[in-house]
């Protein structure tokens, strides 16, 4: 695999494409799975269709005990889905914050914020565009940091660790839902680029996530296995290969469209590529949907 620079850029590249396809909750397979990793359906449609892409490894709203007036930061926000599914359980006193490096799906999340149900804006949220070691808060600002299956696409995640602690208040809490591993995955996939943007080559050990947010400053840290099939991940391919892709720039070329619907993963399509990966692979052996809660002591 390539040095952390350019993984951080092809994961920024090809996450920007997602951004652009007008994957949403309409489409059964992207729906399904969010559902599968345990948002409801009424969940789903209270927020705005496009907020998810169906990239999703949990819900971490199950644990964040959001409370109103709160301040909540979503890392890795996307098209906003969890921002806004915060945003009524922090109250019109409080803030829900998505930070995202895509200025497509900052750009999208933004949209979205003015979709809101009778046509009336989200006034709690923001979004702003930054890399997840490096928040724009002053220190001990934030009661909440949440993410869902994006501190794994981060070649640092002791950084970034290190700056949520950072940014939280004493007290303030980690709930995280990513993907961790059980036991060391196979060479071809641990060294495979888009199994790294599938969420999967980049996931760190169960053990090591808890020893590295106990020297990062945390306590309290629990990990839970969720047992959620990995598998799900396969009901969104077709969805993803059947709407048109914009190219993603930067040098890397993305097809605009796909004879799809059985036809082999291209380059530039997070979602086929990892479903190819789990045609060839029963990732559940290596890898599981965790959820992870911590404490900044006060």
């Amino acid at each position: 695999m390539t040095d952390s620079k350019s993984i951080l850029e092809e994961v920024r590249t090809q996450y920007s494409s997602v951004a652009t396809k007008g994957l949403s909750s309409d489409h059964a397979g992207v729906k399904a799975v969010a559902e599968a990793f345990g948002y409801s359906a009424d969940e789903l449609a209270s927020i705005p269709a496009e907020a998810n892409m169906g990239l999703s490894c949990g819900n971490p709203l199950a644990t964040a005990g959001l409370r109103p007036g709160e301040v909540v930061v979503d890392l890795g926000c996307g098209g906003g889905l969890d921002v806004f599914l915060a945003s009524p359980k922090v109250g019109p006193t409080g803030k829900a914050v998505g930070i995202d490096m895509s200025q497509e799906m900052i750009d999208l999340a933004r949209r979205n914020a003015a979709k809101a149900d009778g046509g009336k804006p989200f006034a709690n949220v923001e979004f702003h565009l930054s890399t997840i070691d490096s928040l724009p808060f002053a220190d001990g600002t934030v009661d909440c940091v949440i993410s869902n299956c994006v501190i794994n696409l981060a070649p640092d995640k002791s950084a970034v660790l290190r700056e949520v602690y950072r940014v939280l208040k004493p007290g303030g809490r980690f709930a995280v839902s990513d993907i961790a591993l059980k036991k060391p995955l196979p060479a071809e996939v641990s060294e495979n680029l888009p199994a790294y943007i599938g969420c999967i080559a980049g996931a760190i050990p169960i053990a090591q996530y808890e020893s590295e947010l106990e020297a990062a400053g945390f306590g309290a840290v629990k990990i839970q296995d969720t047992g959620s099939d990995l598998n799900a991940y396969a009901q969104a391919e077709n969805a993803a290969c059947c709407v048109p892709a914009a190219s993603a720039g930067n040098g890397i070329e993305i097809l605009e469209t796909q004879e799809c619907c059985g036809a082999p993963p291209l380059s530039g399509d997070v979602h086929a590529q990892l479903a190819d990966l789990l045609r060839r692979y029963n990732v559940n052996d290596f890898a599981a949907s965790v959820r992870i809660f911590a404490v900044k002591p006060r």
